[in-house]
C-alpha cells in the first residue's frame, strides 16, 4: 500500500470528540466558497491561457477538483500569492476517470467545458453525498439541445460534439445548480447565442458566471432566472478570487445561536445570506452587519424555534437546513422543517434523537419539540451538511459525543476544529 492510499485511509477514521457546555465567543475568518471554486476551477478548462484562482478553501473537494486536472493533463501549481495557477493548455486526456468521480458529485462539472472546447468528453457518472437522486439528465438533454451526441456506456457519459457546440434555447424542467453550471460553462463557446431558462439564481453561479466574463465571455441576466450567452471563439486566462462560503458563514452563526453566544465573522457577505439572517432574527439573535463582516449575539439567551422550508435561491438553502433542525432541537417551543429539495436529508434526525432530540419525521417534514440540552453520545456522520449539525448538537450538549465518519465534514469546513477551538469549544479530532 502506498504512502498517499495509506494516509487517505488514515484521516478518513478521523473522528470528533466534543465536549458541550459552553457558549461560543470570538471572531473568525470565513473561507472561500467551496461550491463556487469548484465549477470555477472546471471552468478553467475554457481558458487558451493560465488562470490564476485565489481564496480557494483547503478541502478535500477542492484537492479532488484539482487532482482530476491533473489527472486530465492540466498544469496545476500554487503560486506566491498562495493563489492556484491552473494552465490548461496542456490537458490532453478527456476523460475524468471513475476512481476520482465516485468520490465527489462536483466532477460532474468538467463535462461542459471539456466537450465545449475539445468536442469530446467522457464522464463517470458521479458520487458524493448519500442524500437523494440528483439526477444528470437535465445536463445531459442541454447539451443535446446544443448538439452534442451523448452516449451512456459501462457508467460512463461519453460526449462527442465534433463540430462544435450550437446555441439553442433550453428551459431547464426544474431548478439545478450543477445543470446551470454545466450549461452555462458549454455555451460561452458555443456557436450563437443560447438561452437558458428557469436557471438557477444560487450567488456560485453569479460567481462562476462573473469569472467567465472575466474571461471574456458574453454573458447577460447574471444573477436571473434567464441567461443569455452569446458564444464566443476562445476565452483567456485571468486571476480571479472566489467569493466567501455563505453555508460556511451560516454554520458559525447558527452554532453561535444555539450557544447562546456571540460570533463575528470576518472575510463574509450579508447580501448572500438574506433568509438565513432572517431566520436567525426571528430565533432571537442581534445582527450587525457591515463590509466584510458579520455579527451576532444571543445575549446569552436559549433561541425560539424557527419553522422553515428549503427551496431555490433566494428562498432558504438545502444546505442550511441540518444546522437550523440542530438548533431547534434545543430552542424554545415547537416547529417544522419541511425538506423540499433533496428526500433523504432529514435523516441527522435519528442521530439527534439520540442525543435526546424530540423529534418525529411526517413525510418531509420533521416536527422538533425543544428540549433544554441534549446529552453527549457517540453518533456518525451520513453526509457533509448533517455532519455540521451533529457537531452543533454535540456543543449545547452535556457530557462528551464523539462524531464519527467526519470525512464528510472534511469536504466542506476548512479547520473546523481549528475555528471552533479560537472560537472557545472544546473539540479535538482524534485517528479512528
Amino acid at each position: 500500500m502506498g504512502r498517499a492510499k495509506r494516509l487517505k485511509d488514515y484521516k478518513s477514521m478521523d473522528k470528533l470528540i466534543i465536549r458541550g457546555g459552553g457558549r461560543i465567543d470570538g471572531d473568525i475568518r470565513i473561507s472561500g466558497s467551496k461550491n463556487s471554486g469548484l465549477p470555477i476551477l472546471a471552468a478553467t478548462i475554457l481558458a487558451n491561457g493560465p488562470m490564476n484562482i485565489c481564496n480557494l478553501p483547503h478541502l478535500n473537494d477542492i484537492t479532488t477538483m484539482l487532482a482530476l486536472l491533473r489527472c486530465m493533463g492540466v498544469g496545476v501549481t500554487i503560486n506566491e500569492k498562495m493563489c492556484v495557477e491552473v494552465d490548461p493548455c496542456s490537458l490532453t486526456e478527456y476523460e475524468a476517470p471513475y476512481e476520482l468521480v465516485k468520490t465527489m458529485r462536483a466532477s460532474i462539472l468538467v463535462l461542459g467545458p471539456t466537450l465545449a472546447k475539445y468536442g469530446q468528453a467522457d464522464v463517470s457518472f458521479p458520487g458524493g453525498c448519500a442524500i437523494g437522486s440528483r439526477p444528470v439528465d437535465i445536463h445531459l438533454r442541454g447539451l443535446e439541445a446544443m448538439g452534442a451526441e451523448i452516449e451512456v456506456d459501462a457508467g460512463y457519459i461519453r460526449a462527442r460534439a465534433p463540430g462544435g457546440l450550437k446555441g439553442a434555447h433550453f428551459v431547464m424542467d426544474k431548478v439545478t445548480v450543477g445543470g446551470t453550471e454545466n450549461l452555462l460553462m458549454a455555451a460561452a463557446l458555443a456557436k450563437g447565442k443560447t438561452i437558458l431558462d428557469n436557471a438557477a439564481r444560487e450567488p456560485e453561479i453569479v460567481d462562476l458566471a462573473n469569472c467567465l466574463v472575466a474571461m471574456g465571455a458574453k454573458i447577460s441576466g447574471i444573477g436571473t432566472t434567464t441567461l443569455e450567452i452569446e458564444g464566443v471563439e476562445e476565452l483567456h486566462g485571468c486571476t480571479y478570487t472566489v467569493m466567501p462560503d455563505r453555508i460556511e458563514t451560516g454554520t458559525y452563526l447558527v452554532a453561535a445561536a444555539a450557544t447562546g453566544g456571540a460570533v463575528k465573522l470576518r472575510d463574509t457577505r450579508a447580501d448572500i445570506l438574506t433568509a438565513v439572517l432572517q431566520k436567525l432574527e426571528e430565533a432571537g439573535a442581534s445582527i450587525e452587519t457591515g463590509e466584510g463582516y458579520i455579527s451576532l449575539d444571543m445575549h446569552g439567551r436559549r433561541p425560539k424555534a424557527v419553522d422553515l422550508i428549503t427551496a431555490p435561491y433566494p428562498a432558504f438553502p438545502t444546505d442550511m437546513q441540518a444546522q437550523f433542525t440542530a438548533m431547534n432541537a434545543v430552542a424554545e417551543g415547537t416547529s417544522a422543517v419541511t425538506e423540499t429539495i433533496f428526500e433523504n436529508r432529514l435523516i441527522q434526525i435519528h442521530e439527534l434523537n439520540r442525543m435526546g432530540a424530540d423529534i418525529k419525521l411526517e413525510g418531509n417534514t420533521a416536527l422538533i419539540k425543544g428540549v433544554e440540552r441534549l446529552k453527549g453520545a457517540p453518533v456518525m456522520a451520513t453526509d457533509l451538511r448533517a455532519s455540521a449539525s451533529l457537531v452543533i448538537a454535540a456543543m449545547v450538549a452535556d457530557g462528551e459525543t464523539l462524531v464519527d465518519r467526519i470525512y464528510h465534514i472534511d469536504r466542506g469546513y476548512e479547520c473546523i476544529e481549528e475555528k471552533l477551538q479560537q472560537l472557545g469549544v472544546d473539540i479535538r479530532r482524534v485517528p479512528g
